[in-house]
């Protein structure tokens, strides 16, 4: 008889699930149905690598699984619905139905052992798993907020008309018409007693001016049950078709309406990303990382990946693209290549004196190669500083001269501090994303004005890119199966790759 295997590490998300989440010493193929309905939710493959990596766990017949020849007997169901996901006639190929069985279980197990914390109610996180885009759910929400924000508009003194109504992935924003222009004063001071007459806690809602007579936006924050999460489907999409004037497009997600919103990592052209744990930097990071590769993954690219975590770059191994074909997880091996660096910096600059150009782009203009575009990437660069304070030199001297050698730097932490951040350092990194963080002060060291500390978590952040004004942007949600199905396509050239 057919049979799915699990790990240690999937024995203990069942163990915890049963005991913690539903409190009943149920049987554990319970918990393996739930895992498959959430897996099944993600739009995304399940990776081939959930086919490793199983030891210390336990085996599960189709018997127990999907009920084969007990009463009721699933199998035929289950069969159908994978076949349908995978556009594949599965009927016809019983061991492929096992291994499809296996890693959405598997999976699903993965999603709650990330996404679930013990201290919450299990059911509730179901809720907002699986049935949180119920039609009928929403245009109720839709229907009390309206009149919500129009008695909060009148309970703070301000008489306005609601022009319009748009929904983006997370927000609705409110189109507000003011008779009196005295009443915008009023409405900006009265934001917060805004948010706190619509009961949504620590987060807050924010204005919008537009470019209408009288009308300024109000975006409003849903429940996270009806939030729209862009994937790493729909990021593949938007590098399939770059703009043809951009070097290093990247796109770490879309604007309040749903807009993708694209960047140029050669024009930042160093960045630093600040969240707090749990806000998506690490998400973001993905975002970033695979939005390079899209559309530079051959000889015009190198990617230094820096990572003192020692996991969540790990993907990334075997890249062709990777500086001295490695991750780098220790503080002196990151030191070593950021002193090298410098050194290849000071060779471009000779080079380019000798070539009468001054920058990169220029130089390959004039014919010159074998310099690839290098692209630093640090997840968190607070423990660098902490272990190593001299290496704040060699970063120092490339975020100041780095760009016209065509060395770029994305700098991420989940401590954003004034202690560890010197001034020197952030006065030299132009471009800022801050992500969720705890305080007000937080967000002026990484966007030099407060809200950061008001945003929704997962991925809502705000983008100062050099030159441009501050835009709020959701986060593309970039998971485990994401990077790896992005990574065989581009190895394989199925994306632009090389441009």
């Amino acid at each position: 008889m057919p049979k799915i295997y699990t790990s240690e590490k999937d024995e203990r998300v069942i163990d915890n699930v049963l005991k913690k989440g539903l409190f009943a010493p149920g049987p554990k193929w319970t918990v393996l149905r739930i895992a498959l309905a959430i897996s099944l939710r993600i739009p995304t493959e399940p990776s081939d690598e959930l086919d490793k990596g199983i030891k210390g766990g336990s085996e599960y017949s189709f018997e127990q699984l999907t009920g084969e020849s007990q009463k009721p007997d699933y199998t035929d169901s289950f069969c159908a619905l994978l076949s349908v996901y995978h556009q594949k006639d599965l009927f016809k190929n019983i061991d492929q139905y096992r291994i499809y069985l296996q890693r959405h279980a598997r999976r699903g197990l993965r999603e709650i052992r990330t996404a679930w914390k013990e201290s919450h109610d299990f059911h509730e996180y179901l809720y907002q798993e699986l049935f949180s885009n119920l039609i009928s759910q929403q245009q109720k929400m839709d229907e009390d907020i309206e009149k919500q924000v129009k008695s909060a508009l009148s309970e703070i003194g301000v008489k306005a008309e609601i022009r319009n109504i748009v929904k983006g992935p997370r927000l609705t924003r409110f189109y507000i018409y003011l008779p009196n222009i005295n009443d915008l004063d009023r409405l900006q001071k009265g934001l917060d007693k805004i948010s706190f007459y619509l009961g949504i806690g620590k987060h807050r809602v924010f204005e919008n001016m537009t470019d209408k007579p009288r009308i300024i936006g109000l975006d409003v924050p849903r429940p996270a049950s009806t939030w729209h999460y862009f994937t790493g489907g729909d990021l593949r999409e938007w590098a399939a078709d770059p703009p043809s004037d951009y070097i290093l497009p990247v796109w770490p997600g879309v604007d309040v309406l749903g807009e993708p919103i694209c960047f140029d990592l050669a024009e930042a052209p160093h960045l630093l990303v600040g969240g707090t744990t749990g806000s998506g930097k690490s998400v973001c990071l993905h975002a970033l990382i695979l939005s390079i590769l899209h559309n530079n993954y051959n000889s015009n690219l190198t990617l230094c990946l820096i990572d003192p975590k020692a996991v969540e770059f790990s993907q990334y191994n075997g890249l062709k693209n990777l500086y001295n074909d490695e991750i780098v997880t220790e503080v002196f091996d990151a030191h070593n290549l950021l002193s090298e660096l410098v050194t290849e910096m000071s060779k471009r600059e000779q080079k380019f004196a000798k070539s009468n150009v001054t920058n990169l782009t220029e130089a390959t203009l004039a014919g010159i190669t074998g310099l690839p575009r290098i692209v630093v990437i640090v997840e968190e660069l607070a423990d660098l500083l902490m272990q190593k304070q001299d290496i704040e030199g060699p970063l120092i001297r490339l975020l100041q001269k780095g760009r016209s050698a065509g060395i770029h730097l994305v700098l991420a932490t989940q401590r954003p501090d004034s202690t560890t951040f010197s001034g020197l350092l952030r006065s030299n990194v132009p471009s800022r994303i801050a992500l969720t963080v705890q305080k007000s002060t937080e967000s002026k060291i990484i966007i030099d004005e407060t809200g950061a500390e008001r945003l929704t978590g997962k991925g809502d952040m705000l983008c100062r890119w050099l030159g441009k004004s501050v835009i709020r942007i959701h986060g593309v949600h970039i998971r485990r199966d994401d990077i790896a199905s992005s990574l065989k396509e581009i190895s394989r050239g199925q994306i632009n790759g090389d441009r």
